[in-house]
């Protein structure tokens, strides 16, 4: 407990640079955006410290070598992952009142080429410069210098925790803005409890490996998280982190957390997962994303099909509308699972969605759910609740995936309603007002291991069956009797090709069969040396139909059903349901002549989650109605009274 609040003492003192030095020069939500690089800045100095005149000297050496040998070169000979060769430091720079803002870059190019990204998609130089202009750069290099941030003082784990308290401060200025790149650590939490549970004897011994990737890194999180989780499993585990971010700002906070907690300077790569997957064929172990919910994605179309048309690729299944790229990702994220052939245990995915994939109809959606089912991928999907994520208090749902199922678990899908599970945070961050404690987390982790023995409250172990359906047109075939009226007659006075010399004929066929109306109808007329095309036909038709229960079910001119006004109807049939036997217990009870036609049904999915897990609530009891209405008459009473005697 002591260490966790020294380590909140440090991140309110980083903190304090923005009550300090940057109020009125900067707007209050772009704080982070200044403190966050310089915390970066002075971890990564104190790392080097110690090391720092040895490798000077020594890349000095090999001047001349490309920048990637003496990268490689220095890790060799000092385990350093990231240098710096330059004379400065912050203290120096503080020490001096002239050109801070010039040093300060110099000092930032003196770093090795490997993390130079990260003070451009910090955009450093462009920040100092605004420091610099309304003076107040050398208060905040001079604050930063005297931090003791050093690895002795403050180990990996708890720079970690300095800096998760940081960005959260940051993002609390910002709002909605933080969802963007930023998932709140209780979702990640039991994203990755549950992708880790059944991988405990694989993780034991010295040569466990296990590759983790996030292909919408952010800053992060999911990442780091992950790899502790695995740790504290087993210290010994190699763990290689993989991810891919697109914002700027955030794969620089990505990147820079990885570094300071003692990863490589490569484990997150910058780009468009959508557009081009930087990771090529690799495979992973475990893969965790918070993908953006309704992402656009019209301005990756043209990639995004090209590589749809490659038989088997990652989008090949189906492809969404352009207004929402979500199930581009889900998909996106099973095809980077490892195979079960492959190390023997496959992949297992956890991804955050809303609920759109669940039950989106469209054809892509449909497709790629389709595929998913088939394929046996989806192991459980858990409802969270609502109000978890920084950007958005929608209902959100996380996507567990996996290409090597336990036996018990093939073709078995579970669902796990947790949007109960949740308490109120004292201070909200954005949208974000609930958050996911332990025992929340372990009642759902029991739930999940329970598996088909879970309490159906909150568990449900369904097949992939379960979620195919078939859309049946069921339809009422009309009965008509053939009757003429006057105002049949007027009807048909406004056509060209009807005459009052047709009357006659018409009168003549009340009474007959109407489905017999394509036949009689022409063959009167010609008797009466009157012509009859066939427009006229289906205009007779339509205006002589008289509705009589009593009559054959009628069809058209071309022998086709015709169907009763307001009376065609879809009916959603499970694909384990047999189509009659449904019929007969769900529609012929209400309506007994009704009929329905198989050859035009369209197959279809869909996940049900909230109407799996739905209970109906009882009605209140009458009487306790009627003593609540006798009540609020009575106040009302009370209340004129009191405003008459006014």
């Amino acid at each position: 407990m002591a260490d966790a609040a020294n380590n909140r003492t440090t991140a309110r003192i980083v903190w304090d640079t923005a009550d300090k030095y940057l109020r009125n020069i900067v707007e209050e939500e772009d704080y982070g955006d200044y403190i966050l690089p310089f915390t970066v800045l002075r971890r990564l100095e104190c790392m080097l410290a110690d090391t720092k005149e040895d490798v000077t000297a020594f890349v000095t050496s090999l001047a001349g070598m490309p920048p990637h040998l003496i990268d490689i070169a220095v890790k060799d000979k000092f385990g350093l992952s990231f240098y710096n060769v330059s004379p400065l430091d912050l203290a120096t720079i503080a020490s001096v009142d002239d050109n801070v803002a010039k040093s300060l870059q110099s000092y930032i190019d003196g770093f090795s080429n490997n993390i130079a990204d990260i003070w451009t998609s910090f955009e450093f130089n462009r920040r100092a410069k605004v420091l610099a202009d309304a003076n107040r750069l050398l208060a905040v290099v001079k604050h930063f210098s005297k931090l003791d941030l050093s690895p002795g003082q403050l180990e990996n784990t708890a720079m970690g925790d300095v800096f998760e308290d940081v960005m959260y401060r940051a993002f609390n200025k910002k709002g909605k803005a933080a969802g963007n790149f930023y998932t709140p650590r209780d979702a990640i939490n039991l994203m990755v409890d549950i992708l880790i549970t059944n991988d405990d004897d694989g993780l034991a011994g010295e040569s466990a490996l296990r590759s983790i990737y996030d292909p919408t890194a952010g800053s992060g999180g999911m990442l780091l998280v992950a790899q502790e989780a695995l740790k504290r499993m087993n210290e010994k585990i190699n763990v290689t982190l993989y991810g891919q971010e697109l914002m700027a700002s955030a794969f620089a906070l990505g990147k820079a957390d990885l570094l300071i907690q003692g990863g490589r300077p490569d484990a997150i790569k910058q780009g468009n997962t959508l557009v081009e997957d930087l990771y090529g064929d690799q495979t992973f172990d475990y893969v965790l994303s918070n993908p953006p919910f309704g992402k656009d994605w019209e301005a990756d179309e043209k990639a995004v099909k090209e590589q749809a048309k490659v038989h088997g690729s990652r989008f090949s299944h189906g492809l969404p509308s352009t207004s929402d790229g979500q199930m581009l990702f889900l998909a996106h994220c099973a095809s980077k699972l490892s195979p079960a052939a492959k190390n023997g245990q496959g992949g297992r995915a956890a991804v955050v969605s809303n609920a759109s994939p669940l039950f989106n109809s469209d054809n892509g959606p449909n497709a790629i759910r389709q595929w998913l089912l088939e394929e046996d991928l989806i192991d459980a999907i858990v409802a969270l609740p609502t109000n978890m994520f920084y950007g958005t208090g929608i209902a959100t749902y996380v996507w567990i995936l996996d290409t090597n199922k336990a036996p018990e678990r093939k073709g078995k899908i579970q669902l796990i309603d947790g949007s109960d599970q949740w308490d109120s945070l004292r201070k909200p961050m954005g949208d974000k007002r609930r958050e996911m404690g332990k025992n929340h987390r372990k009642t759902l982790m029991e739930a999940y291991k329970a598996f088909d023995q879970a309490d159906p409250a909150i568990s449900r172990v369904m097949t992939p069956e379960d979620f195919m359906f078939r859309d049946v047109l069921v339809y009422k075939q009309a009965r008509f009797a053939t009757r003429f009226t006057e105002e049949c007659a007027n009807a048909l006075r406004t056509r060209r090709d009807f005459s009052d010399a047709h009357v006659s004929v018409l009168k003549s066929l009340d009474g007959t069969p109407w489905n017999d109306l394509p036949k009689t109808f022409p063959e009167a007329a010609k008797a009466e040396g009157l012509k009859a095309p066939i427009g006229l036909v289906d205009a007779v038709m339509k205006a002589m139909a008289e509705a009589d229960d009593s009559a054959p079910v009628a069809v058209d001119r071309k022998g086709k059903p015709v169907i009763v006004d307001g009376w065609k109807v879809t009916e959603r049939v499970l694909l384990t349901e047999d189509i009659v036997e449904h019929m007969q217990r769900e529609v012929l009870p209400f309506a007994a002549d009704a009929m329905w036609d198989t050859t035009r049904a369209k197959q279809g999915t869909e996940i049900p989650f909230t109407r799996i897990f739905y209970v109906p609530e009882e009605p209140r009891p009458l009487a306790e109605i009627d003593a609540d209405v006798r009540r609020l008459m009575s106040e009302l009473a009370e209340m004129f009274a009191a405003v008459a005697d006014e």
